[in-house]
Order: C-alpha cells, then structure tokens, then sequence
C-alpha cells in the first residue's frame, strides 16, 4: 500500500457535509483545508446543492478531478458502501473519521471495512479517529481553527490512538517550541496500525523522531511493533496507557483494544533500547530531546547553575532517575576558578553542580561550559540559566551553542518559559539545543539519550 495519499494529498473529498450546520465535523474539515491549506478539497453531500458558494457534490464519482485522499464523515453504516465508491472512482486512501464500529461491538462493520480495503490494496486510517495533520499540507482533524494551537513545523512525529491525547501533546509541543512533521490518530486502527505507520515513519524524509501513544496490541501485534521499533534508524518513543486494572478497562472501551501485560511490555522496550515514556511530561521531553541529539550516552551529568537551590533540586533529579553526578577534582576545580570573573571567583562552588552564583556574567557560564565539555568524564552538560541574574544577556544561549557546535557534547538548558526570556531562549533553540521550562524536563532531556542506548 502506497501511503503517500494519506500525508500529502493534493485532492481531497469531504464526504458526509451537513447543507445545515456549518459546526458538523465534516464542514469544519471542509472550510479548514478549503480556506488554509494548498489541498484543493470537494464537498459530497447525496443531497448536493451549495456549500460557501462551492458546489456540492451528490456522489463521489461526480468529481471533475482525481481524488487523492476521501475523508469519510458519515453513518458507520454507511462506510462499507462509501469505501467501495471510493475505490470504484480511483481514490487513493481515506481517513475515516465515523465512530460506531468496534468501539461500541460493532467488530462485524469493522471487518467489512477491512475487507473491501485489504482486497483493493486501499489504505485507510481509522475509524473512530481524528486522522492526519501534516504541516503545509492538510489537516483532517475536526476541530475549529480557532480552537487549535498548532506547532512549527519540525521533525517529530506522533502517532496515537486516542485523538484527544494527541492534541494535548500537540498543544504542549507548541508552548515548547517542539516542532511537528505528522500527527496521525489512528482510533480504531482496524487497518493501518502503529507498525505499518512506523515503517513509513522511518523512511519519511521530513522525520527524525517518532513518538506513539499506545493503548493496546492486537495479538503478536506488540512483538512485532518492538521488534521494528528496535531496528528503526530514527529514535522512537512509547507512552502506553493501560498500566493498572482499570486503566485496561478504559482502554477496551475506548478503542476495543487488548491493553496487554504493561509490565512484561516495558520490560521488553527496554531490552531492545526503545525508549519508553512514563508520562506526558516524560514524552514531551524526550520528543524535543532526541529530535535534536540523535545519540546515545551513559548517563554522567555536568551541571552549570547561577543557584545553589537550583543545582541541589537538579541532582536530586538525577539521582531519582539514575543519572551520575562525579564531583570535579581539586585540579579542576581551580582551573575553573582562575578563569570567572574576579566577583564569582571567591564565592563559586564547582564540585558539580558548579554554582557560579547570582553574580555570574556571561562569559562566567561560556567557560564552564566550554571546560566540561572537554571533560570526557561528562556525557552531557545541563545549564539551568536563571535570565534574571543581573549579569547575563539575551546572548547567552547562542554563544552556549557555539560551544556545542565546536565540542559535540549534548547540552540542555532550563529557562523559564515567558515572554520575557523568549531572545535567550531562542539562542539555544535556533540552534538545535533543547530547552525546558521546569528542571525536571531538563534532566528528562538528558535521561532520554540514556534510555534510547541499544541494547
């Protein structure tokens, strides 16, 4: 099967628009691509008549053009019927987005979708799902444009089963200045699944990492998905839901999934160095994390802070997570000294973490880091930047950067997120250097090129 269709249509028919309510799912997919976005798209009503002053068409095969891509908006009774004209009329994929299949005991209409689809070589996302958003492309999502925050496009990837879940990690990838290649909830997944879209994943020119949200397997279906995950030459991360009992019965009744034996589950995407995520925060850390270090290191943690408090709240993190923290001989210690300013020099702690204190300049935080980035006793430098000490500039994290771009240490910085601070933080990520708003996703960073280590 050719996914192309799915990602990057240049056609696109709208089937299932209400003539009366400009609010129904199809109509808001409609108006959306038809106002934002170059697919040129079709509005099918068996009704026909005018939608915007655009001609509603009856049936599908009435389409002056070759469609690439049917989005399907109606009655899951319906939808057998629907994909068969579809194919009858040259369309190249659909996205289903009507629910009332296997989610509710309807697995017999769910089969039949996959008949018809599997015979032609038809590929289909869905049903009961929200579909595809490719930045610059389209988006079937049906949720009102005013009501989306939507990231830059980037190079990460999300594939979920549950569309709300998604959103949500799109919304937070935007306040983190995480950037987007493809969203794709699958719903149902009853024909294109987590394996099928992570062997396409792995080839799209337009992604470097790819995170799921997993609710459950179909029989064999977990193995094989581990398996992939584990030869796949880009980083892929996991969050499964369905850890507890009840979790699992949430999950069945959500999209008629086995949730599975989480444990023997996160036992196996460890040995085959996938990296898993335990929760949201986890996954939006390692997302932007590994989509700008594609490497591995073995944990052994430099730290640079302008607080005491800061740096003790960091190592405790550390520790948690099962990160080292080696404490910096005398020697180096006073290597380091001689070269701050006269005002910190006195007052500096440089164990690790090394605190250069609230009266840190810039060139005090540049030469730290510089020095453990030569250390080889350090895989990876964390600098929680506080932009209110007086000393520092919105310079800051571009020259930091420079020192990665001439050492090749990975480097993660904490910076609160406001306005404020938007020059400083754009230095580091302008760059391809992560940032975080909290130093525990900063530490997560540095845990996510830990756990992504093959076995």
């Amino acid at each position: 099967m050719n996914f192309q269709a799915l990602f990057e249509p240049k056609t696109m028919a709208v089937i299932g628009v209400s003539l009366t309510n400009d609010r129904h799912p199809a109509n808001v997919v409609y108006t959306k691509n038809h106002l934002r976005y170059p697919v040129k798209v079709f509005p099918v009503n068996p009704r026909g008549g005018a939608l915007g002053g655009e001609t509603v068409f009856t049936h599908i095969s009435e389409i002056p053009e070759k469609v690439d891509l049917a989005l399907i908006a109606a009655r899951a009774e319906q939808v057998p019927s629907i994909l068969t004209d579809s194919i009858v009329a040259g369309v190249r994929a659909a996205t289903i987005i009507s629910a009332g299949f296997a989610e509710t005991g309807r697995l017999d209409l769910q089969d039949r979708i996959v008949s018809i689809a599997r015979e032609a070589g038809f590929p289909f996302v869905g049903p009961n799902c929200l579909g595809v958003y490719s930045p610059s492309h389209m988006d079937t999502f049906f949720l009102p444009p005013e009501r989306m925050v939507r990231p830059n496009p980037g190079n990460v990837a999300l594939v979920s089963q549950s569309g709300g879940v998604l959103v949500d990690q799109i919304v937070k990838f935007a306040e983190e200045g995480v950037g987007l290649s493809r969203a794709i909830s699958i719903g149902n997944k009853a024909l294109i699944g987590e394996l099928e879209l992570l062997n396409y994943l792995a080839q799209d020119p337009e992604t470097a990492v790819i995170g799921f949200y997993v609710e459950g397997f179909g029989k064999n279906e977990g193995r094989e998905f581990v398996l992939a995950a584990s030869q796949c030459p880009k980083p892929v991360i996991v969050l499964k839901a369905g850890k507890s009992p009840g979790g699992s019965r949430a999950v069945s009744s959500h999209t008629a999934s086995l949730a599975g034996d989480y444990e023997t589950f996160s036992t196996v995407l460890s040995q085959y160095g996938v990296v898993e995520a335990k929760d949201q925060l986890e996954m939006i850390s390692f997302c932007e994390s590994l989509s700008c270090y594609q490497r591995s290191i073995e944990g052994s943690i430099g730290i640079i802070t302008g607080s005491g408090g800061h740096g003790a709240l960091a190592v405790d993190t550390c520790t948690g997570h099962g990160l080292a923290v080696p404490v910096l001989s005398e020697q180096a210690q006073n290597e380091i000294r001689k070269n701050l300013s006269s005002s910190v020099q006195p007052i500096a702690s440089l164990g690790n973490p090394i605190d250069l204190t609230g009266s840190a300049v810039d060139d005090d935080f540049v030469f730290a880091t510089s020095y453990l980035s030569r250390r080889s006793e350090f895989d990876c430098i964390v600098m929680l930047l506080l932009p209110y000490l007086p000393g520092i500039t919105s310079d800051i994290g571009a020259r930091v950067s420079q020192i990665y771009q001439r050492e090749h240490k990975p480097l993660v910085a904490y910076v609160p997120h406001v306005e404020k601070y938007r020059m400083i933080i754009e230095g580091f990520e302008l760059n391809r250097m992560p940032v975080s708003p909290s130093i525990e996703g900063a530490i997560l960073m540095a845990e996510a090129l830990r756990r992504s280590k093959p076995c």
